[in-house]
């Protein structure tokens, strides 16, 4: 909205209002047709596939194995041969096929894997549970991937609600203490709510229709970016709006002024985002692809609604809202300002050697991957049963490695099998497929480990040339470990691509959007090194998954573009008027406030994805929270503005501002308000 006259505003929130009574029951409706685990299709067809097709050719939903374990008690008897026949039956029952309960070398556990389907959920396994407890003077225990599923799915059923209060009670906080009133921060969480509603609306739609799969990931990410990107539009429409309300008293044409002035920094800081997450769609992995235009659609409701909505808003409200306050607080900014432009290269080499040595840090963040019995909440039931298994069997029982060998020389496969490290045990199945033998191997580690992996690999090889498929879960994974690292290396230098092409449409030169890229290329590895201290300290290991190391590069790299987009673009406002030096200090003062609030509000969002139950998307938060302070509080304001005053016109080649070429007695200081009418240089004016 860049021109508002007396009806337009009454209108816009009209829209508005019946938008979100449309749109709003999906912010809830989005979680029932999200999928904790997500699709693990590939593109191209790998080995686990070809054996899972061969396996079940006509596609239908397989079964997941879950391992049901029986320890004596009390704790340190042996199992009798009454219990055995007892869990026997149990297992007959269960399964509607005759099968015996496999019995530890210890004797004090035995346990039986049965087929689960996904549908049922945790009805099916309290039902397997229930029947299972029948057995007298043992105790049950579940594990295997259909008892982490179903964890998986209760974990994220009920943090919709908790994940969206703990993001909002951060933002309000912090607004509460900027603005030191209730109106705006109001009106903020309003819009915010808003462009998530509608947001929200739109990805149910789309996942109604099959087009876009969600999962619990991709839900709790828009989530927080929703409410944080939004709230930084805000923050900056506002600043801009008491800055021009303090020039003029009518509040529409302040309203119209401060909307075409804040229009191309929000909509190239939605563009960067959204560009630079659409190149996940390139990914093998489904989840990554679906993340991207996900990303994208929340970042043009947030848009949407900062431009229309919100000024529809302000300008009905005014100076009530708006009201500039006594005093000069541009000042707090003006101080840097002057000291950079009395030392810039000491300042920036000063800044660059403080980030190298928290990116020294950075190897220590290692994306080999976690296990899923790791990455959930201790007390999660799967977990308990995980290390009950370990405790008595070979990690890899509840989830066994499928390998489809020629029925003339499977004997030969099953003893490479049995002789490849990291197979615990192997076992002959009757049936064939295809003309094909079935083996399974138990494998000693377990299957979604990086152990296991390695173990895949090595039977693999060790199989080459047998005319041998190798299939099950960590066969599954393996691949999708594979596809996961080999798709990373695309996207990454994609996404600086993007994100670089986008600041050169916006900045109209080359050498500024290379040193904005630059800038956070190396803040980028400066979280990721204090992000693998903090997990050392925190949780003793700083493993991560390949998606987080992902997910994190992208939004950094966006994210931090972002904030450099608002500074600069006010610099080079003020360059063209008054020359490179002063364009910088103006750009600092005026926009130095709201841009540390913003950051502060972002980071508040994506810190609110730790209160998540998966260590993946606590991970996330961390660095995405880490990196955001990084470059808000470091990058923009030291770093960047240091650069560009030591480059000084040379930063805008190939193009020369009409501001460098005056006399320099023309480029005269930012002018001291009167108080009462102080520029909105920060969201406290």
């Amino acid at each position: 909205m860049l021109r508002l006259n007396r009806a337009r505003p009454y209108v816009v929130l009209l829209l508005w209002l019946i938008l979100a009574v449309a749109a709003g029951p999906y912010t809830v409706r989005l979680g029932g047709v999200a999928q904790a685990g997500g699709d693990v299709t590939l593109r191209e067809p790998t080995e686990s596939a070809r054996v899972e097709r061969l396996l079940n050719p006509a596609g239908a939903q397989a079964a997941l194995p879950l391992a049901v374990i029986w320890t004596s008690r009390p704790e340190g008897e042996q199992i009798t041969a009454r219990q055995q026949q007892a869990a026997r039956q149990i297992v007959v029952r269960l399964t509607g096929t005759a099968g015996a309960p496999v019995l530890s070398q210890d004797g004090r556990a035995m346990t039986a894997v049965i087929g689960a389907e996904p549908d049922g959920g945790s009805a099916r396994l309290a039902a397997v549970a229930k029947a299972a407890a029948s057995v007298g003077g043992t105790s049950v225990h579940l594990a295997g991937p259909a008892a982490a599923q179903a964890d998986l799915d209760a974990a994220f059923s009920h943090t919709d609600g908790t994940l969206l209060a703990v993001a909002l009670g951060g933002v309000l906080l912090i607004l509460l203490l900027v603005y030191r009133s209730v109106i705006m921060p109001l009106l903020v969480i309003v819009s915010s709510l808003l462009a998530l509603a509608v947001a929200c609306a739109v990805l149910y739609a789309l996942a109604r229709a099959d087009w876009l799969s969600i999962d619990g990931q991709t839900q709790g990410i828009v989530f927080v970016l929703v409410v944080g990107a939004s709230t930084d539009y805000v923050l900056l429409l506002a600043a801009r709006a008491r800055e021009e309300l303090a020039e003029q008293p009518d509040s529409r044409r302040a309203m119209t002024a401060a909307c075409r002035a804040t229009a191309p920094p929000v909509l190239a800081s939605a563009a960067t985002i959204a560009c630079a997450m659409m190149t996940l769609v390139l990914s093998d992995l489904p989840s990554e692809r679906a993340l991207g235009p996900a990303v994208a659609i929340a970042m043009a409701c947030c848009t949407a609604v900062s431009l229309t909505f919100l000024p529809a808003v302000l300008a009905l409200c005014g100076r009530r809202v708006l009201r500039p306050r006594a005093g000069t607080p541009g000042d707090w900014w003006a101080r840097p300002a002057r000291a950079l432009e009395h030392r810039p290269r000491r300042a920036w080499a000063g800044c660059l050697a403080l980030l190298a040595a928290g990116a020294a840090m950075a190897p220590l963040l290692a994306p080999t991957g976690v296990p899923l019995h790791q990455a959930l909440p201790a007390q999660a039931p799967s977990v308990a049963g995980h290390t009950v298994l370990v405790r008595h069997f070979p990690a890899g029982t509840a989830s066994p490695l499928i390998v489809l060998a020629p029925a003339a020389r499977s004997a030969e496969v099953r003893d490479r099998i049995a002789s490849t490290p990291g197979v615990a045990a192997t076992a002959a199945l009757p049936a064939e497929t295809g003309g094909r033998a079935q083996i399974l191997a138990t494998l000693s580690d377990s299957p979604d480990s990086a152990r296991a992996r390695n173990t895949v690999a090595r039977l693999r090889g060790s199989l080459a040339g047998t005319g041998a498929l190798v299939g099950g879960q960590s066969a599954q994974l393996a691949d999708l470990h594979q596809a996961s690292v080999r798709g990373h290396r695309l996207i990454m230098p994609l996404a600086l691509a993007v994100v670089l092409a986008v600041l050169i449409v916006l900045l109209r030169c080359l050498v500024l959007p290379l040193l904005l890229v630059a800038a956070a290329w190396v803040s980028l590895f400066t979280a990721f090194g204090a992000s693998a201290l903090l997990f050392q300290l925190v949780f003793g290991s700083s493993v991560t998954e390949p998606a987080v190391m992902l997910f994190s590069f992208v939004f950094l790299v966006a994210l931090g573009v972002d904030y450099n987009i608002f500074l600069v673009h006010r610099i080079r406002a003020e360059a063209i008027r008054h020359g490179t030096a002063v364009g910088v200090r103006r750009g600092l003062v005026t926009t130095g406030g709201v841009i540390s609030a913003a950051g502060l509000i972002l980071a508040a969002t994506f810190a609110a994805l730790t209160v998540m139950p998966l260590l993946y998307l606590a991970q996330i938060g961390c660095i995405v929270a880490l990196g955001v302070l990084i470059d808000t509080l470091l990058v923009r304001l030291f770093l960047v503005p240091a650069l560009i005053l030591d480059l000084g016109p040379r930063t805008w080649w190939p193009t020369h501002l009409p501001g460098d070429r005056r006399p320099p007695a023309t480029a005269s200081a930012p002018r001291t308000r009167t108080p009462g009418r102080a520029a909105a240089s920060t969201p406290t004016l």
